[in-house]
């Protein structure tokens, strides 16, 4: 094999590898960021039949971690729950719509587990 077909299948097998993107449509709006101990948050928003569908996401790399959670809509919580990481990546998501008031939204995401003492806290605006 000469030189430039080794680079080409060289390239080519090093697309394979990769992971596929995940594709978000041009109107969401997402953040990620580090947890206090370790763990990685994600929040989004999504345009949804005129609302907002919110998506919050803590992942641990650790399964069987039991977390608490709420979201909060312009400064008051929305939903709140609990959740345990599963999974290949030790991870929880949850999902609500919410409804899109006129104006800016602000937009958080926060959760804790209890057994450490790790805090999430994400936020956006929408």
């Amino acid at each position: 094999m000469n030189r430039p077909t080794r680079l080409v299948t060289a390239i080519l097998l090093a697309a394979i590898a990769l992971p596929a993107p995940a594709f978000a449509n041009d109107d969401d709006v997402i953040r990620r960021g580090g947890c206090s101990s370790g763990a990685d948050w994600k929040l989004k928003a999504s345009p949804e039949d005129g609302r907002i569908e919110v998506e919050g996401e803590v992942d641990s790399n650790v399964n069987g971690q039991d977390w608490k959670w709420r979201m909060l809509h312009n400064g008051s919580v929305t939903a709140r729950g609990r959740a345990t990481t599963s999974g290949p990546s030790g991870s929880f998501d949850v999902r609500r719509v919410v409804v899109n008031l006129e104006g800016e939204d602000a937009l958080r995401f926060r959760a804790r587990n209890p057994a450490s003492g790790e805090k999430c806290n994400g936020a956006l605006r929408f």
